[in-house]
C-alpha cells in the first residue's frame, strides 16, 4: 500500500499580501496599504518559513495569533494621510504591520513589534472632550486618531481606494466559475472568494483581545480565544464571531506539604450557575462600558449560555460563551482534517455554498441541517473514499502522546495534534470527482436506518429514531443532527440526486464561453448553484414525483424545443 507524507497547508500568508475581504456588508478594506512595514525587501520572501509555520499544531498557531493581537491596537482614523498616520505611530516603536478597512467609517489595525509601543501609546492618548455628554472613561486598545490642524471629516479616506468587502452575491459568483475551464478550478475559485483573509483572522483575534481587556478587569490571567468557524479553517466571509471566555488559566494548584495560602471564594450550586453568574457580569460590562459593542443580549438560559452583540468597528456579530472546551477540541480537529488534504476544504467550501444557495442551510435556528453537520458528513464521505483521503478520529487517537491526551466532562477529546506523526494513503481523485461522487454517495445513503460516524469511518445502525443521525465526535451519545426534520433530509436527498444527474449530462458539464461579451452559459459547479427543480418539495409520502432525473431531461428537452427557430 502506498503512503504519503501529510499535506501541510499554510494558514498564514505572506505577510505584505494585500488585503482581500474583510466582513459583512458595511465592512470594506483598503486593499493597496496592507504592508508588513518591519518587512527587509531584500529578502526576496520567506516561503520556506511559511511551510513550515503552516504545519504547527494548532495551539501552536493560535498563539502566534494571540500575541499579534496583543501587540495590536485598532484605531478609527479620519486622516488622509496615511505617511504622517504612520509617522505619528512610530513615535511609540516600530509598526510591524497594518492595514486600513471600513465598518461605520475608517478604521486601522496596527500590530507593533512589541507590547511595551502598545503601553508608549497609550500612555499619550487621552480621553475624549465633550460638552453635552458624560462618557464612561474607560480606556482600551480602541483609539480614534484626531488631528488638532483640521476638522475631522468622516467622508475622508486614506490616500488609497478602499474597496466594498462583502461576500460576493451568488450571481456574481456564478458568472465567475463560468468563465473557468474545468470544474476543478471552478471549486477552488469557489474557496478563494469565499474564505476568510489573513488580515480577517488578525482582526477577529484583536477584537477577542479587546474583549479580554474588559474580562481582565474581574479574572486577570483569563483569556478570550475565538473557535469555530473562524479559526478552524472553513470560515467564511460574512461568519460570526464565536469566542469562549476561558478561566482555565487561573492556577487551583496546592503544595504537597506546609503552609499555604488560598483565595476566598463565592460558591454556587453548580458550574452552570457559577458560568451564567460570570457571563452575566461580563455581558454588563460589554454593554455599559466596551466601546463599539451594540445591541447586546444576555441569553443565559440556554443549553450553553452566552452573551450576544454587534461589534461596531469590526463588524462582526459575536457570541460570547464561557469554558466550551469540547468545542475548541471539535475546532482543532476540523483543524487538522484541513490541514491534511487540501481538497477537504475545498469540498467542504463547495458543499456548504450549494447547500446554502439551495436553503439546505441557513442562518435561522430551526430543523436545516448545520453548517458543522454538513461538514462532518463531508468529512465522513472522504473516509469512505477507496483509499481514505483522511484517517478516523479513532486512528488519531491511536496516534495521540501523553500530551495530547484529553478529557472533558467524561468525554475523550484525545487525538494527536503532531501532524509528523499522521500518514495519509495516497488517493489521487480530482475535486471533480470528489464533488460527483459526494453527490451520488448521499442520494442513496440509508439514512432511514444508519448512522455518520467519523469517529469509526464507517456507518453504524441509528441509536435512536430521527430521521438524520449523525454522531458528535467526542459526546459521542449526542446526535448533532438532531435538529433535522424528515422534509430537510429529503429535500437534500433529491437535491444529491439532481446534482449528480447534473453532473453527468453533457449540456452542463461542458464549459460554454460567452462569444466576446457575452456572458458565459453556466455549467459544471455554477449550474448547480441555479434554482432547483426540487426545491418545492414537501414530502415523498404526501407527494409522490417522478424521480428527479426525469424531471431534469423534460426540462432541458422543452429548454432545447423552445430555443429551436419556428420553421413555419
Amino acid at each position: 500500500m502506498a503512503w504519503s507524507s501529510a499535506v501541510c497547508r499554510s494558514h498564514m500568508r505572506r505577510s505584505g499580501i494585500l488585503v482581500k475581504h474583510l466582513e459583512k456588508g458595511h465592512v470594506q478594506v483598503n486593499r493597496s496599504v496592507g504592508a508588513n512595514v518591519a518587512a527587509d525587501p531584500e529578502s526576496g520572501g520567506n516561503d520556506e518559513s511559511e511551510k513550515k509555520e503552516g504545519c504547527k499544531s494548532f495551539y501552536a498557531v493560535q498563539q502566534d495569533r494571540q500575541e499579534q493581537a496583543d501587540r495590536s491596537v485598532l484605531i478609527s482614523c479620519h486622516s488622509r494621510t496615511e505617511k504622517k498616520f504612520l509617522k505619528y505611530l512610530s513615535r511609540h516603536g516600530d509598526v510591524k504591520k497594518y492595514f486600513f478597512y471600513e465598518s461605520y467609517g475608517m478604521y486601522a489595525v496596527v500590530e507593533f513589534a512589541n507590547r511595551e509601543s502598545v503601553a508608549s501609546l497609550l500612555e499619550a492618548a487621552t480621553m475624549p472632550s465633550v460638552n453635552h455628554e458624560s462618557t464612561v472613561p474607560f480606556k482600551s486598545r480602541l483609539l480614534s486618531l484626531r488631528n488638532l490642524g483640521s476638522a475631522d471629516s468622516p467622508n475622508q479616506r486614506p490616500g488609497q481606494k478602499c474597496q466594498p468587502q462583502i461576500t460576493i452575491p451568488i450571481n456574481e459568483l456564478i458568472k465567475r466559475l463560468s468563465r473557468e475551464e474545468r470544474i476543478d478550478q471552478q471549486i477552488t475559485s469557489l474557496t478563494e472568494a469565499y474564505q476568510l483573509t489573513e488580515e480577517n483572522s488578525r482582526l477577529r483575534f484583536l477584537v477577542c483581545s479587546l474583549l479580554k481587556d474588559i474580562a481582565a478587569a474581574y479574572f486577570p490571567e483569563c483569556t478570550i480565544k475565538p473557535f469555530g468557524s473562524s479559526i478552524n479553517g472553513f470560515g467564511k466571509l460574512g461568519c460570526d464571531l464565536d469566542m469562549f471566555l476561558d478561566l482555565d488559566g487561573i492556577s487551583a494548584q496546592k503544595p504537597n506539604s506546609g503552609l499555604f495560602l488560598e483565595y476566598q471564594t463565592k460558591r454556587a450550586n453548580s458550574e452552570r450557575a457559577v458560568t451564567q453568574s460570570i457571563l452575566s457580569v461580563i455581558g454588563e460590562c460589554v454593554d455599559q462600558f466596551g466601546p463599539g459593542c451594540v445591541g447586546v443580549q444576555k441569553i443565559l438560559n440556554a443549553r450553553c449560555p452566552l452573551v450576544r452583540f454587534s461589534h461596531q468597528p469590526s463588524g462582526f456579530q459575536c457570541d460570547l460563551t464561557a469554558n466550551n472546551r469540547v468545542a475548541m477540541k471539535s475546532t482543532e480537529l476540523l483543524y487538522l482534517y484541513g490541514e491534511l488534504d487540501p481538497r477537504v476544504r475545498h469540498l467542504v467550501f463547495t458543499v456548504r455554498c450549494w447547500a446554502r444557495t439551495h436553503s439546505i442551510t441557513s442562518s435561522i435556528p430551526g430543523a436545516w441541517i448545520t453548517n458543522f453537520s454538513l461538514t462532518v458528513m463531508v468529512l465522513f464521505f472522504l473516509q469512505r473514499r477507496n483509499p481514505p483521503i483522511i484517517p478516523t478520529l479513532d486512528l488519531l487517537r491511536d496516534l495521540a502522546g501523553p500530551m495530547d491526551k484529553s478529557m472533558i466532562e467524561g468525554n475523550d477529546c484525545t487525538f494527536v495534534s503532531d501532524f509528523s506523526k499522521i500518514q495519509v494513503q495516497t488517493n489521487t481523485e480530482t475535486l471533480e470527482q470528489l464533488l460527483r461522487e459526494f453527490f451520488e454517495f448521499y442520494a442513496v445513503f440509508a439514512f432511514n436506518k444508519m448512522s455518520i460516524n467519523i469517529r469509526k469511518g464507517k456507518e453504524q445502525n441509528k441509536p435512536e429514531v430521527a430521521p438524520l443521525h449523525i454522531q458528535n465526535p467526542f459526546e459521542t451519545s449526542l446526535n448533532v443532527s438532531k435538529n433535522v426534520n424528515a422534509t430537510q433530509l429529503e429535500r437534500f436527498v433529491a437535491l444529491c440526486q439532481e446534482s449528480s444527474w447534473l453532473l453527468q449530462q453533457s449540456e452542463t458539464n461542458t464549459p460554454r464561453g460567452g462569444s466576446g461579451g457575452d456572458t458565459p452559459t453556466s455549467w459544471g459547479l455554477a449550474a448547480l448553484l441555479l434554482p432547483s427543480q426540487v426545491a418545492g418539495i414537501k414530502s415523498r409520502k404526501k407527494r409522490r414525483q417522478e424521480p428527479a432525473s426525469e424531471r431534469i431531461k423534460s426540462l432541458l428537452e422543452s429548454l432545447k424545443n423552445k430555443n429551436q427557430p419556428n420553421k413555419s
